[in-house]
């Protein structure tokens, strides 16, 4: 519990996930203070996608509890989870674009769909968000198979914040990109977040990402955090597996597995 009696934004506690003998999350803590931006650090099969998919809900965890705003929402019904998740976006890894909408209607979809909005309103919102991320109206009317990468994220971002979420995820949001693209990606999403006064949780192996976007980084390994600070304290870590992780350390207490 935060100051004042007011509740984490995200409380995660004692998160437990198998995939068959997999054990993936085992006993995760972790919390995002309201209106801050977290990003959790950790290399592939670290468990990263399947706790942001435990909170979303697209994963049910064996055990553990999830709080949003200080409500428990696992176990929750298929209309009671509806009414939580109204509060995320979501900007996906592969940007999940659908080819065969327009691409102003990627980022009414939310509007319309989830929120009932006539056409001609979403429409407006929708080439009204794009010009947040850069995109003028003439590229509300292409195909997303017409957009470059680049472009191609910034509509997913557009999509992710066109609802006005309270919560906004943003799984691995540099991936695919050159390095100038991904600072310019990390500046929107930045400026984004903090105009809608939003709680971010991201999930990367991107330092210079996490460095650009993070207010505090956290660290998975093996299914659990074993760091959690404020950036700036990234650097001073006094732990092995972070220093050897954040340098790109060959050798280190963490172990790649190069062999099936």
């Amino acid at each position: 519990m935060s100051a004042g009696g007011i509740p984490p934004k995200i409380q995660v506690r004692g998160l437990c996930k198998a995939f068959g003998p997999k054990q993936v999350l085992r006993g995760l803590d972790i919390e995002v203070a309201r209106g801050s931006s977290l990003v959790v650090i950790g290399g592939s099969g670290s468990g990263k996608s399947v706790l942001i998919k435990s909170i979303i809900g697209l994963v049910a965890p064996d055990s553990g509890s999830i709080e949003i705003d200080g409500e428990e929402v696992t176990g929750l019904s298929p209309s009671e989870r509806a009414r939580v998740t109204r509060k995320f976006g979501m900007l996906f890894q592969g940007g999940a674009l659908f080819d065969s909408l327009l691409v102003w209607e990627n980022v009414a979809f939310g509007l319309i769909e989830a929120q009932r909005m006539k056409r001609a309103e979403a429409k407006e919102r929708a080439i009204a968000t794009l010009a947040q991320v850069g995109l003028g109206p003439d590229v509300g009317h292409l195909r997303p198979s017409e957009l470059s990468g680049g472009m191609q994220k910034r509509v997913s971002l557009a999509r992710a914040i066109a609802t006005r979420p309270e919560i906004i995820f943003f799984d691995e949001p540099t991936t695919g990109l050159d390095p100038i693209m991904g600072s310019v990606i990390d500046g929107l999403i930045s400026d984004c977040v903090k105009k809608l006064g939003a709680t971010a949780l991201s999930i990367t192996h991107d330092m210079a990402s996490a460095r650009r976007i993070a207010d505090h980084i956290a660290m998975i390994f093996e299914g659990r955090i074993i760091w959690h600070g404020p950036i700036a304290d990234i650097d001073r870590s006094g732990n092995p597996y972070v220093e050897q992780f954040i340098h790109g350390k060959a050798d280190g207490p963490i172990r790649m597995q190069v062999r099936a």
